[in-house]
């Protein structure tokens, strides 16, 4: 799995950070995760086509996280896009989305369908997503990914059976006991479970019980953070996170890293969001653009 970072400003881009928007590839998925203005270009310095677009998730419909929609989806019907645009979003998607393909005669550009989530929303063999509810000043929300538990083998227990080599291995994987050289051999004794990782992104929202519940138990927690704490009352205002309160749920919810994006465009130098961060919770990090994140 690996994680690109294409914008980490705020409202405002600069000359370094482009408005919000984050690539996940996860064998042949390839979601993306908000896409403000400019993301397509943003894509074409990390040499990756928008046609290989799987999903689109839209935390909310404020201008920074979504302008880049009509350029995207005009580039993807000049290029035929052949599959269907999965797009999900909060409340009221539906309508917005209406309103681009009509307002930018995008219409028949491309098959898509719009989906407005809560909850656990898609799943395949490897891994699901979910959505929860945050509180900002539009409906907006959270997305995680979460991987399945993957089974393992024990080879020092199969190697007592000779057992190294077999179709019938695909079947203890998938948990079911198997009979081998007329001697039952175990799921349970035989394999083993590794813990999936869960990634979570806390775009637009203000500290509150919602975001240390969706980010309970992340590998990996993206979070807003807006403003250093000097400012926690214009960040009250207009409903965002300061470094401290992003570190405060990191901490909360158990999460493993934090990694801080989503900056104000009157921070030319971050060093004070980092520091006031790691008072709180150390392993956190600053994310910029076109940064990579493996897991």
């Amino acid at each position: 799995m690996k994680i690109t970072f294409l914008g980490t400003s705020a409202m405002v881009p600069t000359k370094e950070r482009n408005h919000p928007g984050i690539l996940i590839n996860y064998d042949r998925e390839n979601i993306l995760l908000d896409c403000g203005e400019n993301t397509q270009r943003q894509l074409k310095f990390i040499n990756f086509s928008p046609s290989k677009i799987t999903r689109l998730l839209i935390s909310h419909w404020h201008g920074d996280h979504i302008l880049g929609i009509p350029g995207l989806i005009q580039t993807l019907g000049a290029n035929n896009y052949e599959k269907t645009l999965e797009i999900y979003g909060p409340k009221n998607s539906k309508i917005f989305i209406k309103k681009i393909m009509n307002s930018f005669l995008l219409k028949d550009k491309i098959k898509y369908k719009v989906h407005e989530v809560n909850g656990k929303f898609f799943e395949n063999e490897d891994f699901y997503l979910e959505a929860a509810y945050l509180k900002h000043s539009a409906p907006c929300l959270s997305f995680s990914l979460i991987e399945k538990p993957k089974r393992r083998m024990n080879l020092k227990y199969l190697k007592k059976f000779n057992l190294t080599k077999h179709p019938l291995l695909g079947e203890l994987q998938k948990g079911k006991d198997i009979v081998y050289n007329n001697k039952k051999i175990k799921a349970k004794d035989s394999t083993f479970l590794i813990k999936g990782k869960k990634i979570t992104y806390l775009s637009d929202t203000i500290l509150d019980n919602s975001c240390i519940k969706a980010a309970k138990d992340s590998d990996l927690l993206i979070a807003e953070s807006t403003f250093a704490n000097d400012l926690k009352e214009k960040a009250k205002k207009y409903q965002h996170l300061t470094a401290e309160q992003a570190a405060l749920i990191a901490k909360k919810s158990k999460s493993k890293k934090l990694i801080l994006t989503h900056f104000s465009q009157r921070y030319k130098n971050l060093d004070i969001l980092e520091k006031e961060a790691k008072k709180i919770f150390k392993n956190t990090i600053l994310a910029k653009d076109f940064m990579n994140i493996i897991l």
